[in-house]
């Protein structure tokens, strides 16, 4: 590791976290890893990082980062017993990765400046697949000197860092980029089943749709979940859900309509409460399809998903 490079913390190996750590440690930084289950950190460790027993142990690195699930759970790893910002040093700049509300994230930001440290929102937009391809983005609000200071460390974790202000901003930008997800997916949803039952394969109208001025990165690589039926979680229904009920509180507190959010909020609720709770997302087309009185068959597709792999 070179001389000038910081000393990193990492709390929490989900899918995401994981991939993201092990990006940290190709480049070469000294990392240290805490999770709840401590058999999900085996494939870290044998790149090189260390484990540690609490995220209190990591209170002495340059740099610590958290991705969870919730806020409660960030304000466990922060505050609860053992937590971070719990032991008698701190460290100079914590970042967390967590989609999780404004008011959690400003208590922790007021805790970790209490104590000394910087705080960082730093919520990410992709999956794994999106992060193996090098094509992950960042959000970032705080201290502009700080974002300054650690930018090249969050520049390892894929393609767009952005800087976009001061205080909590960052975690409204992700929300509303998540209920964008779950609309343009439900949307989509629809209009590849309206072609299927008009007589088009899902491998053509997705061909033809990712090849139009309304492609995206995004349609492209969920087209072979929805041609092959693969659901393989990347994000679940519990998941957008909690993002959807984020979302539409700000809306609420913010006082701006959102019609078609509450609208597709209800039928992904509906998704998660018939107990689709451990399968991708992408599963809203079942959900359409049955509606449309149509039976769904993989179409055992080569389709590509768009994502080549940066190194």
């Amino acid at each position: 590791m070179s001389e000038n490079k910081m000393s990193i913390g990492w709390i929490g190996a989900g899918r995401m976290g994981i991939q993201l750590a092990t990006r940290l440690i190709e480049a070469g930084y000294d990392v240290a890893v805490y999770n709840r289950t401590k058999s999900k950190l085996q494939p870290l460790l044998d790149m090189g990082a260390t484990a540690v027993d609490h995220p209190v142990d990591l209170s002495g690195r340059d740099l610590v980062f958290s991705m969870v699930s919730a806020s409660a759970d960030l304000k466990q790893v922060m505050l609860g017993e053992g937590g971070l910002l719990t032991g008698s040093t701190t460290p100079k700049v914590i970042a967390d990765s967590s989609t999780v509300s404004t008011e959690a994230s400003a208590e922790i930001r007021a805790a970790a400046e209490g104590r000394g440290a910087a705080f960082l929102a730093t919520p990410v937009s992709g999956n794994p697949a999106v992060i193996a391809a090098g094509k992950l983005t960042v959000a970032v609000s705080g201290p502009r000197k700080t974002f300054d200071e650690v930018r090249s460390v969050l520049e390892v974790f894929g393609r767009g860092v952005t800087y976009v202000g001061e205080g909590e901003v960052a975690r409204l930008v992700k929300i509303a980029h998540n209920v964008f997800l779950g609309v343009v997916t439900q949307s989509l949803s629809e209009i590849t089943i309206l072609a299927e039952k008009g007589g088009v394969s899902r491998e053509a109208f997705l061909t033809f749709l990712n090849d139009s001025v309304m492609g995206s990165v995004f349609t492209q690589y969920k087209s072979p979940a929805m041609v092959n039926l693969d659901f393989t979680p990347t994000f679940t229904m519990p998941l957008l859900l909690k993002d959807f009920d984020l979302g539409l509180a700000a809306s609420s507190s913010l006082g701006v309509p959102m019609p078609v959010a509450s609208a597709t909020r209800q039928i992904v609720a509906q998704a998660a409460g018939s107990g689709n709770t451990e399968e991708d997302f992408a599963t809203l087309m079942r959900v359409v399809a049955a509606g449309a009185g149509l039976e769904l068959k993989s179409e055992n597709s080569s389709i590509t998903d768009g994502l080549k792999v940066e190194k």
